[in-house]
């Protein structure tokens, strides 16, 4: 990744961790090398990591990365019930045909009451991400994965009954959103 691409990742890692707390048992779909891992002052309960460009996996008692796709990665596993989900720069990757049963797969992860956070890039990041990948200032990860996925659809996708939303801002001038919501507990 070039200096451009981290410093973005960064960005959005900031926003992520003021939800989490070394108690947490933390799932982090697309997790790359483990960078929010590694930006957590502290060792959480548990953390798992999937990411499909992972070379292989790694399993340990604290943290284990999984190469593969959610939530095939996790099929026939022991891990589950997780207090954090986490998708940074993730939903927009997901092909919309595959959404419905992508949330249908977090909420069964997730604990009652755990919380899920999203960032979302604005439609517009799409074109400037190609450009300055074409002058080579970023690597712009899976950049042929985005499915113009707007920010707001995001509200259609993890909704009620399942979902309460907690938080949501914007950051990074505008271009990327972050979504923070709350599993809902209901009989």
């Amino acid at each position: 990744m070039k200096r451009l691409d981290k410093f973005l990742q960064k960005q959005r890692l900031k926003k992520a961790i003021k939800y989490i707390s070394e108690e947490h048992t933390i799932l982090d779909i697309g997790c790359s090398n483990g960078e929010l891992l590694e930006a957590i002052s502290f060792t959480p309960n548990k953390y798992i990591g999937i990411d499909p460009l992972k070379k292989e996996n790694l399993i340990n008692s604290k943290k284990t990365f999984l190469k593969g796709t959610f939530p095939e990665a996790l099929i026939g596993t022991k891990y589950g019930d997780f207090d954090v989900c986490v998708l940074l720069a993730v939903l927009e990757h997901i092909p919309e045909k595959n959404k419905i049963q992508f949330e249908n797969s977090v909420y069964k992860y997730l604990k009652h009451g755990g919380v899920l956070i999203i960032t979302v890039p604005s439609k517009k990041v799409d074109f400037i991400l190609s450009v300055l990948k074409f002058f080579k200032l970023i690597d712009g990860m899976s950049l042929e994965e985005h499915h113009g996925f707007s920010p707001k659809d995001t509200l259609s996708v993890f909704k009620s009954p399942h979902w309460e939303l907690i938080n949501f801002e914007k950051f990074q001038f505008g271009l990327n959103n972050l979504f923070v919501f709350k599993k809902r507990t209901y009989d």
